[in-house]
């Protein structure tokens, strides 16, 4: 498969674009109707307030904090466009990493956000030496879990309507080298 897409840890004036991705409804449709329970967050539409006052403050948490924190923008290749953002960070639970990745709404649907994963867990793995990584969301987020297992992920669980999935790093190198050959 040709590569697309890559990483890139954008700068704090970036900040536009995650500003752009929270405060979209068509994006953020997925958190939509889910009580959060924080401030900025509405829950009729997904989305959260990220005004500009806020941007250095979370720039200061997403950025520049590995190995514990990672956190990019997905760019399209052809034309450096922002076409979403991925991370990975600690868990507070256990001694895995959790993960997120968020495709603008509309690049969904064309095959980016199984490269964007690919590219996140590479750069976690082989990178920052991340030993396991979990992710959950809703078991009605058919193409989400079907890019998960593609990437070599596996369930470990379901709770109250979520899936809940993880890799180790082992799992992602035979993967990556079984997908290789």
């Amino acid at each position: 498969m040709k590569k697309r897409l890559h990483l890139h840890i954008p700068t704090l004036p970036e900040m536009a674009y995650r500003q752009k991705l929270q405060e979209d409804p068509a994006t953020m449709s997925y958190n939509a109707g889910y009580e959060l329970g924080f401030e900025g967050y509405h829950n009729d539409t997904g989305c959260i307030d990220f005004p500009e006052s806020k941007w250095a403050e979370d720039y200061a948490w997403l950025v520049g904090n590995e190995p514990r924190q990672f956190y990019a923008y997905v760019v399209r290749d052809e034309d450096g466009e922002f076409i979403g953002e991925v991370n990975v960070h600690c868990s507070r639970e256990g001694d895995w990493y959790d993960m997120g990745i968020v495709i603008e709404a509309k690049y969904r649907g064309m095959g980016y956000s199984g490269e964007a994963l690919r590219l996140l867990l590479d750069y976690a793995f082989t990178k920052l030496g991340v030993p396991e990584i979990h992710n959950d969301f809703e078991d009605t987020r058919s193409a989400a879990y079907k890019t998960h297992l593609a990437c070599g992920f596996r369930e470990f669980g379901r709770k109250g309507g979520i899936i809940l999935l993880r890799i180790t790093r082992e799992e992602y190198l035979a993967h990556k080298k079984d997908a290789i050959s």
